[in-house]
């Protein structure tokens, strides 16, 4: 029997695959762990991780091929509006994450609020995608 020992791959959907890979670098502190064009229809594999869970990687995919006509459309309205979820991010410490994440020009729809589970602070990326970022009630 095979077992499975992790996660290791998650889709972010972007607008713009250089856009969005270097705002994960640059604001949050993501690598990059794949660019790569495949074939000749254009599709690009975009990866990264954050540095310390490097076998986590998030792919950041145009909304296209495989899914439906529908399904891509109804991901660029969400993205367009700004309602599209998309990661939750852990911290120690959620007011200073806020704080230098805010100095590095971090959009914040929620700034830290006190939840039932932790402390939580609600970012916008450059694609419109919602990142809760979460300190968790020790």
């Amino acid at each position: 029997m095979t077992t499975i020992t992790n996660v290791s791959l998650v889709t972010v959907y972007v607008t713009d695959q250089d856009a969005a890979k270097q705002w994960y670098i640059d604001k949050l502190g993501f690598v990059e762990t794949a660019d790569v064009s495949m074939g000749d229809n254009g599709f690009r594999w975009v990866s990264i991780a954050h540095p310390d869970h490097l076998e986590l990687e998030v792919t950041l995919m145009i909304p296209g091929p495989p899914l439906t006509d529908d399904l891509a459309d109804a991901i660029r309205r969400a993205l367009a509006d700004g309602t599209h979820g998309a990661l939750g991010l852990r911290t120690d410490d959620c007011q200073k994450a806020y704080q230098d994440l805010t100095a590095k020009g971090v959009e914040f729809i929620a700034p830290p609020a006190e939840r039932p589970y932790g402390t939580e602070a609600i970012i916008r990326d450059n694609s419109g995608n919602w990142l809760v970022l979460v300190e968790n009630r020790g």
